[in-house]
C-alpha cells in the first residue's frame, strides 16, 4: 500500500526491527512492485567540476575546502555526447549530467538544455542535478526533454544545519516542488555517514515518504571521505546500518527506484548483495560519481553475474 503519512515513530520501528524481519519486509514489498533481479542503470557525469560556493561538509568540489579539485568551465556539447554514448554501449539507460553550481544562471539552463536534446537523441533518458532551480528554469529544462532532477535532502532537517550553511532545508524542498510542478520526475535522497544518528536517519526518509508524490527515484549514498572537507574523519557507517537504510526507503517508497548510490567503491561484494536483497534496485555505473570513485563497469557486471541480475532495459 502506498502512503504519504508515516509517523516518526513507525519509521523509527523499521529501523529496529529484527534484521531478518526488515530485510523479509523489504524483500516483500520489492518484490510486489519490481522484478527483484532486475537493476537500473544510470551513468553520472560532471558536465562543470569545482568551485561551488556551497559548503556542504562532505563535498569535494565546495570552494571553502582544499580537496585538489579545480574549478573547471562547462563541458563542450561534443564530448558530453561522446560521454553517453560511452554510457550506452556499456549498459545504462539514463545518463545522468552534474555541475558544481549554487544555483545556474537562465544562461547555463540553455546550455545545458542543448545537452539534455543531445543526450536524449541518442535514445537514452536524462537526468541532471545543477542546484537550485527557479519554476521558470525548471519549466525550460522540462521542455529541453529532462526526464529526472536530481536535488537530495542528504539527511534531516535537524542535523542538515551541522552539514551545511549556505542554503536551508526549506531551499531544497523548494526545488523539489518547483521541480515536480514542470512536470519532471523528482530523484531525491540523502547520505549516510555524515555523524547523524538514526533517528536522523528516519527523519530524512520521513519527509521524502510524506511528499505528496514519492520521489521516483531515491539515491541512498554513503559517505565517501575525502581529504581537506569537514566530515573526512568522520566515522564510517556500519554496513547493516546502511543496508537497513536501504530496507526502510524501500518499504516506504514502494514504487520508487532505491538507488544505492555513492560509497560502492568502499563496498563489499557481500555487503552490495545485502542491498540489493533490501531493496536497492538501481546503481550507477562508470568509474566516477563525478568526482569520487566508482566500481569499474566490468566488476558491476561480473557482480551481476553472480547474482543473477540483468539491467533494466529503457522504455521504447
Amino acid at each position: 500500500m502506498i502512503r504519504h503519512n508515516w509517523t516518526l515513530n513507525e519509521v523509527t520501528t523499521l529501523f529496529n526491527l529484527p534484521f531478518a524481519d526488515l530485510i523479509f519486509k523489504a524483500q516483500t514489498v520489492h518484490r510486489e512492485y519490481f522484478d527483484p533481479n532486475e537493476v537500473q542503470v544510470s551513468t553520472l557525469l560532471s558536465i562543470k567540476t569545482g568551485g561551488c560556493p556551497e559548503d556542504c561538509g562532505y563535498c569535494p568540489q565546495s570552494a571553502h575546502f582544499e580537496t585538489g579539485v579545480k574549478a573547471e568551465k562547462l563541458m563542450a556539447v561534443d564530448a558530453v555526447v561522446a560521454e553517453a554514448k560511452r554510457a550506452k554501449a556499456a549498459g545504462a539507460s539514463r545518463f545522468c549530467m552534474g555541475a558544481a553550481w549554487r544555483e545556474p544562471k537562465d544562461r547555463d539552463v540553455e546550455k545545458v538544455s542543448h545537452l539534455i536534446r543531445e543526450v536524449k537523441a541518442l535514445g537514452l533518458e536524462t537526468c541532471a542535478t545543477l542546484g537550485m532551480l527557479n519554476k521558470p528554469q525548471a519549466q525550460a529544462l522540462k521542455e529541453a526533454g529532462l526526464d529526472y532532477y536530481n536535488h537530495n535532502l542528504d539527511t534531516s532537517e535537524a542535523f542538515y544545519p551541522s552539514i551545511i550553511t549556505t542554503r536551508t532545508y526549506q531551499d531544497r524542498l523548494d526545488t523539489l516542488e518547483n521541480v515536480r510542478e514542470a512536470g519532471m520526475n523528482v530523484c531525491c535522497g540523502g547520505i549516510v555517514g555524515l555523524g547523524e544518528s538514526m533517528e536522523d536517519r528516519a527523519a530524512m526518509l520521513l519527509t521524502l515518504a510524506n511528499l505528496a508524490q514519492h520521489p521516483e527515484s531515491v539515491p541512498i549514498n554513503m559517505l565517501v571521505q575525502v581529504k581537506g572537507t569537514k566530515l573526512a574523519d568522520a566515522k564510517r557507517v556500519e554496513p547493516l546500518d546502511f543496508v537497513r537504510t536501504i530496507a526502510v526507503a524501500r518499504i516506504l517508497m514502494p514504487e520508487s527506484f532505491v538507488r544505492l548510490s555513492a560509497g560502492r567503491e568502499e563496498m563489499s561484494e557481500e555487503m552490495q548483495a545485502l542491498c540489493f536483497l533490501a531493496g536497492a534496485n538501481s546503481i550507477f555505473y562508470g568509474e566516477k560519481l563525478l568526482t569520487t570513485p566508482n566500481p569499474e563497469t566490468d566488476s558491476d557486471n561480473a557482480l551481476f553475474a553472480r547474482l543473477g541480475l540483468k539491467a533494466l532495459q529503457p522504455a521504447a
